[in-house]
C-alpha cells in the first residue's frame, strides 16, 4: 500500500511564498512521476508541476516563473515552491505519484494525496 501526506498549505497575502512538501511512504521501490495537481472552487483539477524520477519538469503556464518542484528520489518526496503567489492561485493542491512500483511486485497506475489548502488573500 501506498499513502501521500502533503503539507505546506495555509493562508498567504498576494505576492507572498509557500512551500508544500509531499512524502510518500510504503515499500516503494519507484516512482516515474511525481506531480502536483490543483482545484479551484468550482473548476476542473488542472496539472500544476511535475517531476519525473530523472528530473524532468514540466509546469502549468500560469506558474511558469513563480513555482519550483523539486524531487528527492531516496526520500520519495516531492517539493513545491510557490513564489508571487496570486489570488488565482487559491486552490486544494493535492500530490501525485505515477507508475508506483512497489518492492514486492505491486504496482499502482496512480496515487493521490487527500490534499492541502492554499488561500491567497489579502
Amino acid at each position: 500500500q501506498v499513502q501521500l501526506v502533503e503539507s505546506g498549505g495555509g493562508l498567504v497575502q498576494p505576492g507572498g511564498s509557500l512551500r508544500l512538501s509531499c512524502a510518500a511512504s510504503g515499500s516503494i521501490l519507484s516512482i516515474n512521476v511525481m506531480g502536483w495537481y490543483r482545484q479551484a472552487p468550482g473548476k476542473e483539477r488542472e496539472v500544476v508541476a511535475t517531476v519525473t524520477d530523472v528530473g524532468s519538469k514540466n509546469y502549468a503556464d500560469s506558474v511558469t516563473d513563480r513555482f519550483t518542484i523539486s524531487r528527492d528520489n531516496a526520500k520519495n518526496t516531492v517539493h513545491l515552491e510557490m513564489n508571487s503567489l496570486k489570488p488565482e492561485d487559491t486552490a486544494v493542491y493535492y500530490c501525485n505519484a505515477a507508475r508506483v512500483v512497489l518492492s514486492y511486485g505491486l504496482r499502482y497506475r496512480e496515487v493521490w494525496g487527500q490534499g492541502t489548502l492554499v488561500t491567497v488573500s489579502s
